[in-house]
């Protein structure tokens, strides 16, 4: 079964609150009319209150079950900005500065978010990947351990079993261009913690490369071997139980009998279900090829790295994307041990 499916019962079992700053958007609203539809929980919507009802009439988009925001006239703008200003006052922000930021709607999401308002927050379908990850980067704490925040994408395969009974998730794809070997190690451990967390597998992480276990010391061959040490040490330091090999041509990561052909032999080669690219060109080419070409869903970019759950969307979203990106969002603010109960009579 593809992961989106999977998901939605769950979450209708503990239905959640997602902001999205984009309001007034036709496909922010027809997302939203879906979450409600199908009982996943309240869906914020930020912006002119009389520009998204004008919208939603002439979509004839049913707003009951949604709450309706606007940054510029809501009581909490000036909390906010008082926090926000304790937050970054340090940086040179002034309270002034901070009262100017929280009327961005990106940014009031974001203190929706750290404020525990609402459980996760999706934006950037009108706005520049910059714009929209500004405020989660400088607002939203990193998870322990970590001091990376990158991206993922989720590839929904109907058919193709391949990954996680059909599902790769491949980083970075939208945050860090030129990632050293230490932030490639993070990139692949909060890579493996959402891995995990979404599909219950133990993660089968490859570090990619256009080499195999070679011998080569080119440089950006040497940092993908760098960057499989260190992930495999910080792994077993945190405790976590992944499988992490690298560096693996992105051939032998996924096809056993092309691995076993290469004489590659580890539990994630010919099974990989994380991939983990070189750099951020190659991550997001990598995705967007498979994305149009094979016709797979793609949901994303869900940040990682991050303590609270929040995803970054492209402009190019259509609906049934941002619909997705927001039920992992949803997902992943729910305990490991409410999704899986399992684990919870285990321990």
């Amino acid at each position: 079964m593809p992961l989106l499916p999977a998901l939605l019962p769950k979450l209708q079992r503990h239905p959640k609150r997602i902001v999205f700053p984009e309001g007034a958007d036709q496909r922010i609203l027809q997302a939203a009319r879906q979450w409600v539809t199908r009982g996943l929980g309240v869906p914020v919507l930020l912006g002119p209150r009389t520009a998204i009802k004008r919208l939603a009439g002439r979509l004839d988009v049913n707003l009951e079950g949604m709450r309706l925001i606007d940054p510029h006239r809501s009581d909490d703008g000036e909390p906010f900005a008082r926090s926000l200003h304790a937050m970054r006052a340090s940086k040179g922000m002034s309270l002034e500065q901070a009262r100017e930021a929280v009327r961005d709607n990106s940014t009031f999401a974001t203190m929706m978010l750290h404020h525990n308002q609402v459980e996760a927050v999706v934006g950037g379908a009108t706005q520049t990947a910059r714009s929209a990850l500004r405020p989660l980067l400088q607002i939203i704490p990193r998870v322990d351990g970590v001091e990376t925040a990158s991206s993922l994408m989720i590839l929904d395969f109907d058919e193709k079993q391949i990954g996680s009974k059909g599902s790769l998730f491949m980083a970075d794809c939208g945050v860090v261009p030129q990632p050293t070997a230490s932030q490639l190690a993070d990139i692949a451990i909060s890579t493996g913690i959402i891995a995990q967390h979404l599909t219950n597998e133990v993660p089968r992480i490859a570090l990619l490369s256009y080499a195999s276990h070679s011998t080569s010391n080119d440089p950006a061959v040497q940092k993908m071997r760098e960057a499989t040490r260190l992930a495999q040490e910080r792994a077993g330091a945190a405790g976590h139980d992944f499988k992490i090999d690298g560096e693996l041509q992105l051939d032998a990561a996924l096809d056993h009998y092309i691995a076993t052909a290469k004489g590659v032999d580890s539990p994630v080669a010919g099974q990989a279900n994380v991939l983990v690219f070189p750099d951020l060109s190659s991550g997001n080419i990598g995705f967007k090829l498979v994305q149009h070409i094979a016709g797979a869903n793609a949901f994303g970019q869900i940040m990682t790295g991050l303590s609270k759950p929040a995803a970054e969307i492209s402009r190019g979203s259509s609906a049934h994307d941002v619909f997705g990106a927001a039920v992992v969002c949803g997902v992943l603010a729910i305990d490991r041990e409410q999704l899986f109960p399992s684990l919870e009579s285990s321990s």
